[in-house]
């Protein structure tokens, strides 16, 4: 049950229908019995500055962003913090108290968590890492990685000019690697980020030979539908250790539930199966 004083905050996309947000940050607001609510916001593209600026007149405490509105939102909040900057992305607004917009993203975080909670037994620097793909989500691993001191970060992505331009803007260990040489990048590497859509439900499978890679590397694939990925079901085959995509998502969400409700929320067990039904 919400109040007239209700704690509000929710997730702006184009469209935002798929959006397992509302889902995720709902179990929390329940289950910790928070007056609040997290709501789904359809904003086409060209509405995005007026509805962004009209939060603080709603009440908001903050909203995440998707698809197509994280990189249009930098131009358009008040303050974007740092590792949001580099990237070039934002997920997570927050409205100060002045009506101030922030903006912040916790991709690199939710990613970093997923991987260290999946795998505890991979830590930096426990080697090179190969990355695959070069857009949003691959910005935001590449960024992670870096910082937590991975020594080196092989990037390959079908369109190398688009890798080189991640390299160039994030800096760091990133060699660009040859699309066509992303199988021999392997060899050695301690851990395997996909961050393509590539394996997704309705999209082709990733067409990677692993022949190259020992099997004590980590094998970490962002997508989470499905949650076993082709690439993963292959890697666990030959005994590679491997990490699920729906770690990341549940694990990014915290910062900003923390900062909008008050309370830092738990991922566990419960909370996956209650966003996978």
């Amino acid at each position: 049950m919400i109040s007239g004083k209700a704690k509000l905050a929710g997730v702006m996309g184009w469209p935002v229908s798929h959006s397992r947000s509302p889902r995720l940050h709902g179990f929390w607001l329940q289950s910790l019995g928070i007056d609040g609510a997290y709501v789904p916001l359809a904003v086409a593209p060209d509405d995005l500055a007026t509805a962004l600026h009209a939060l603080p007149r709603l009440g908001f405490r903050g909203c995440n962003l998707t698809v197509p509105h994280k990189e249009a939102a930098l131009g358009l909040v008040h303050e974007v913090e740092p590792l949001a900057r580099r990237i070039g992305a934002i997920n997570t607004i927050m409205v100060e108290d002045d009506g101030r917009l922030i903006g912040r993203n916790t991709d690199a975080f939710g990613f970093l968590e997923n991987l260290r909670r999946g795998a505890p037994g991979w830590a930096p620097p426990a080697g090179p890492a190969v990355v695959i793909g070069a857009g949003g989500a691959a910005r935001a691993v590449v960024a992670a990685l870096s910082d937590a001191g991975v020594p080196e970060i092989h990037l390959a992505n079908r369109g190398r000019d688009r890798a080189e331009k991640l390299a160039a803007d994030l800096g760091g260990p990133v060699t660009v690697v040859d699309w066509n040489r992303r199988g021999l990048a392997l060899d050695g590497a301690a851990l395997l980020v996909n961050t393509t859509t590539l394996g997704m439900t309705g999209q082709p499978a990733l067409d990677l030979d692993l022949s190259a890679m020992p099997v004590t590397a980590v094998v970490n694939d962002i997508v989470y539908a499905p949650l076993e990925t082709e690439l993963l079901a292959r890697a666990k085959a030959r005994g590679n250790p491997v990490v699920d995509g729906l770690g990341m998502l549940l694990w990014q969400a915290v910062p900003g539930f923390e900062a909008w409700f008050g309370t830092r929320p738990q991922v566990n067990d419960a909370l996956r199966d209650f966003v996978l039904a």
